[in-house]
């Protein structure tokens, strides 16, 4: 770290023509004489939705301890095992199995985050819970940054398969709730996170938005002046910092350009959102570039990402898949089908790779922008063709701000609330509660250095 005599404002922005791009955390923003008292970057918290449960014997472990060689759905994060844990015997009690009105998936997915049971009704939606972990983190932190939280995802209800009612489509899409009545729709098109994340209205008239993205394109050029007087108060860290941050940004633009004209993209067999990329790992990239962005610019500290709906029938064409990812679960033992559903889940799996791979190689203070995040990556169903609710698919991934130390398996008694991975996340993220959800306890061992 070099201690500079400038101190930069945490919430120095750059600005031109109404839209503010903020910056990353760099060292000018800790001023030398109050170092000690703001030495950390923040902590960042996200989860990461799997649906239809997993492949589990492609998923599993044969090993405790120090994460060695991983098996096949897992192999792509081989190069980042120092950073992850692999949690087992976690159980999502209340996604198991009463005849109400949401059905399976519509419980495992609702219950995922509030740790409670989603009530039998198909008339009104409803939980039996004030609010979802990471609502209840945004009702306590989210003031400290300019979104409490950012809710994103990869598909709509409408564009593959069919819920049994609308009730039923609002727990199958949705893992953050507000209120025990009020789920918080994810945001499925990548333009619209850039415009909502940068100043822009998603509300625009067509040429408005033609207006708008002609005004965006030159933002950047238009700030040059300013960042070039900013660079001269900076160390070579923060200069660097700051040269890959604007040019992140950009990068975004320049993807959602390419797409905007691409004429011959790959069709996975559902209708392509306004704005949004047929390519699943397209699709995926652009949205998680702009959490990384969200993140560095401490934005936002919470956020909820569903790798598409739970229960959802969309197709891989990408990868040669033309059957319905649902479906495919319920194989029945059928060698064929289930190889498809491994293969469904190794592609997720080597997209979410490729991001670690991204922020792997971001600095931050005196670490990596890695030491100061948790992700958890999972699912709230272990089979997706027995629909089993225990021993979870669960990856914990980063630093957790110095709190945890990855690179192993942890296991933990069976039946464990994953209600109790909240409270022990909650607590490295400054909120401390005495329960959440069905929660019986802190989780022990995730500090713990492998054996």
């Amino acid at each position: 770290m070099i201690v500079t005599r400038k101190s930069l404002a945490r919430r120095t922005l750059l600005k031109g023509l109404g839209v503010a791009v903020g910056l990353p955390f760099m060292d000018a923003m800790i001023p030398a004489l109050a170092r000690a008292a703001e030495k950390k970057p923040p902590v960042r918290l996200a989860f990461f939705y799997l649906p239809n449960g997993i492949d589990m014997p492609n998923w599993s472990l044969n090993y405790t301890g120090k994460l060695r060689e991983l098996p096949r759905i897992l192999k792509p994060m081989e190069p980042y095992r120092a950073d992850m844990q692999v949690l087992n015997n976690l159980t999502c009690n209340y996604g198991r199995g009463l005849l109400d009105g949401p059905g399976d998936h519509g419980r495992c997915c609702a219950s995922w985050l509030t740790g409670a049971h989603v009530r039998k009704s198909t008339t009104e939606i409803l939980i039996d819970g004030p609010m979802s972990m990471d609502q209840l983190l945004a009702s306590r932190i989210g003031k400290q940054t300019r979104f409490s939280s950012l809710e994103i995802g990869m598909e709509d209800a409408r564009q593959s398969g069919s819920c049994d009612s609308g009730y039923s489509c609002a727990y199958t899409n949705n893992i953050a709730w507000k209120s025990s009545t009020q789920p918080l729709p994810p945001i499925l098109d990548p333009r619209i996170l850039f415009e909502r994340l940068f100043g822009a209205n998603a509300d625009l008239s067509p040429a408005e938005r033609a207006r708008q993205a002609r005004v965006r394109s030159t933002v950047l050029d238009l700030v040059q002046e300013q960042t070039k007087d900013l660079q001269r108060d900076l160390g070579p860290t923060d200069r660097r910092k700051l040269d890959e941050y604007l040019t992140g940004i950009r990068s975004i633009e320049q993807q959602m350009e390419r797409v905007s004209k691409d004429e011959t993209p790959v069709d996975p067999g559902m209708g392509k959102p306004a704005g949004a990329p047929v390519d699943f790992s397209e699709h995926f990239r652009m949205l998680t570039d702009m959490l990384t962005v969200a993140f560095r610019a401490d934005m936002t500290r919470i956020a909820t990402f569903m790798i598409t709906r739970e229960g959802t029938s969309r197709p891989y064409r990408e990868i040669g898949i033309s059957d319905g990812h649902h479906p495919l679960t319920h194989h029945g033992g059928n060698v064929e089908q289930l190889a498809k559903v491994t293969a469904i889940n190794e592609y997720h799996m080597q997209q979410f790779a490729a991001w670690m791979g991204r922020l792997s190689t971001i600095q931050e203070g005196e670490g990596r922008l890695m030491d100061n995040l948790m992700l958890v990556y999972g699912a709230s169903l272990n089979d997706g063709n027995s629909h089993i609710h225990e021993d979870l698919p669960t990856l914990l991934i980063g630093g957790g701000g110095g709190t945890l130390k990855p690179g192993k398996r942890v296991i933990f008694r069976q039946e464990t609330p994953f209600s109790n991975l909240h409270l022990s996340l909650m607590d490295r993220m400054g909120v401390e509660v005495d329960s959440f959800g069905d929660s019986t306890g802190r989780l022990s061992g995730l500090d713990h250095a492998a054996a």
